[in-house]
């Protein structure tokens, strides 16, 4: 057994016993190892490969494959100040649309920095997510978050908060309301590694191991907070052994296996489901871009780091099993992404002639009522 003890205490002259927590070594083992369907080469354990439709398999690499694309797209516009500020996937495409894939419609998806693109899977126009990292008059939040930060109430998607690790507490309340209301809904919450270093990790999975809500709650540990390398954070063996502190059941996956992702959520998602409370997953990943567009990380990461990763890369890996299975030939995967390439420039188009949110929506149902200084403001606006 695996044990953390504190010794007895002495209370009115009695010596009280031990506090003891106990995890088996069988939750240990989940927390410390690395599950894997697919190896580097993208070969797979027949065994393991969740019982997924062909054309299901094939929508997830091109979901994997959206939102490579969209980053490819989207950054120079950047550049070009089209756009004020972007967030790239790239390298972790497999942990948003395994999750994306496990949940229902009803789900609620709370996304991290670095998710969006599975927004546009479960159901989101591009239109409408394009709208958003542009900010144009059609943004369903007109403009007033900043981008990469989609949110869309009709399939429950909920933007992440630029405060790191804000968003953890929000997904846990959003759990136990369903709970609360005998619902049969989950919440699937993303986050980075260095959200597990914030106060609102603490206490939203202490919360959802208390009240067993159900949450699923996915830390995408691409190995880097901005600049901070994950070993100058913690000194923690692994992430997931953090939730066995709070007696919640934890595990470590290839986050660049969108297999071992989808079979290790769908799992919790069940679980959470079905009264059993919430998991924490912690993907191992790399962030292959920059934190972000004011990033530069030349300054700080090491180049040879950077090369092993691009190795593993979660599309590489998917592609080669797809095509050993002929699932995806590689002449249809190129044909999909011409495709793809084609509608994210057109819905690109498309809003940049929409136009930005009138002035006058900096007011417009903020509030209930406009204060006189806001009316004024208003007006002379």
């Amino acid at each position: 057994m695996a044990q953390a003890q504190a010794g007895g205490k002495q209370r009115s002259g009695q010596c009280v016993a031990p506090t003891v927590e106990v995890w088996s070594d069988e939750d240990y083992a989940r927390a410390t190892g690395l599950v894997r369907v697919l190896d580097e080469e993208g070969r797979a354990d027949a065994s393991k490969v969740p019982a997924l439709a062909p054309e299901t398999l094939v929508r997830m690499y091109e979901g994997m494959l959206l939102s490579r694309l969209l980053d490819e797209q989207l950054l120079p516009l950047q550049r070009q100040g089209r756009i004020g500020h972007y967030f790239e996937a790239r390298g972790q495409e497999a942990g948003a649309i395994a999750g994306a894939q496990a949940i229902r419609k009803t789900d609620y998806f709370v996304q991290g920095l670095r998710e969006g693109a599975a927004a546009v899977y479960r159901g989101m126009p591009l239109g409408l997510y394009v709208a958003q990292i542009l900010g144009t008059s059609r943004d369903v939040q007109l403009g007033r978050q900043m981008p990469c930060h989609p949110c869309w109430a009709e399939i429950h998607h909920v933007s992440t908060s630029s405060s790191v690790a804000s968003q953890i507490p929000h997904a846990v309340g959003i759990a136990m309301a369903a709970k609360i209301r005998k619902e049969d809904t989950v919440s699937l919450c993303y986050f980075g590694d260095g959200a597990t270093s914030e106060d609102d990790f603490h206490a939203g999975i202490n919360f959802a191991g208390v009240y067993k809500a159900p949450v699923v709650l996915v830390c995408q540990n691409n190995q880097w907070a901005i600049s901070t390398k994950v070993t100058a954070q913690t000194q923690s063996e692994t992430l997931a052994v953090k939730g066995l502190a709070y007696g919640v059941p934890s595990l470590r996956v290839d986050g660049n296996d969108v297999l071992a992702m989808y079979a290790a959520i769908k799992a919790a998602v069940d679980q959470a489901r079905a009264g059993d409370g919430p998991t924490f997953i912690e993907a191992v990943t790399y962030r292959l871009g920059a934190h972000s567009s004011a990033d530069d990380p030349t300054h700080y990461r090491d180049e040879r780091e950077h090369k092993a990763w691009q190795g593993r890369d979660p599309l590489l890996r998917f592609a080669a099993w797809l095509e050993s299975e002929k699932l995806l030939s590689a002449e249809a995967r190129a044909a999909m992404k011409t495709r793809l390439v084609g509608e994210i420039r057109a819905a690109i188009a498309d809003e940049e002639k929409a136009g930005r949110p009138a002035p006058s929506s900096l007011f417009d149902d903020v509030t209930a009522s406009l204060s006189r200084a806001l009316e004024q403001q208003k007006s002379l606006l």
